[in-house]
C-alpha cells in the first residue's frame, strides 16, 4: 500500500499537463488547487496562459474544476465564474467531501479524474483519501507568509520520495 502523503505525479506546474497526454490516460476531469496552483495567491483574475490552457483542455474533452479551501468570501467564485469553470470552495480540504462534490457535480467518476495542487496535506492527501490520482505541482510563488514557506519546508521528505514519478 501507498503512503497517501506520496502523490501519483510530479509536474513542474499544470502546464506540463497537456490536454493530448491526458487524454491518452482516458482523463476528463482535471480538478485542482486555486491558490499556487493555478494562480498567485494575489491574482484576481485567470491570466492568459491559464484561459489557453482551459480552452485546449475543453477542446479535448477535459474539463477544468476547482476544488479550494479558501475562505475569502468571493475569492474562488470570482475567479472560477471569470475563468468559466465549475468549483468547490470550503472543500475542508484532506477530507474526502470536496472532491465527492466535485465528481457529483462533473458526473465524471473518480478513476477517470486527477487532482493537481501544490500542497501535501491538502491536496494530495485528500485526492489520494478520494481515490483520485493526484499530482503535485512546484508553488507558483513561495510568498511572504511563513506559515506557508514552513508548511512546504515540512513537506520536503515527501516530496523528495516521490521525486522520480514525474508525470
Amino acid at each position: 500500500m501507498s503512503c497517501p502523503l506520496v502523490p501519483s505525479y510530479l509536474a513542474e506546474s499544470i502546464y506540463r499537463l497537456t490536454p493530448a497526454g491526458l487524454k491518452a490516460r482516458e482523463i476528463k476531469l482535471v480538478l485542482a488547487d486555486l491558490d499556487n496552483t493555478l494562480t498567485p495567491y494575489e491574482e484576481a483574475l485567470p491570466s492568459p496562459g491559464l484561459r489557453a490552457w482551459k480552452e485546449e483542455l475543453e477542446q479535448n474533452g477535459i474539463t477544468l474544476f476547482v476544488v479550494s479551501n479558501s475562505r475569502k468570501s468571493r475569492r474562488c467564485p470570482d475567479f472560477c465564474e471569470a475563468l468559466g469553470i465549475g468549483y468547490v470552495r470550503h472543500a475542508g480540504k484532506p477530507s474526502t467531501k470536496g472532491f465527492a462534490e466535485a465528481l457529483a457535480q462533473t458526473g465524471i467518476p473518480a478513476h477517470a479524474a486527477i487532482m493537481v495542487g501544490d500542497q501535501i496535506f491538502t491536496d494530495i492527501l485528500g485526492g489520494n483519501r478520494a481515490g483520485i490520482t493526484t499530482v503535485l505541482v512546484k508553488p507558483i510563488a513561495w510568498g511572504q507568509n511563513p506559515g506557508r514557506r514552513l508548511r512546504y519546508a515540512i513537506e520536503t521528505p515527501f516530496r523528495l520520495l516521490c521525486s522520480k514519478h514525474h508525470l
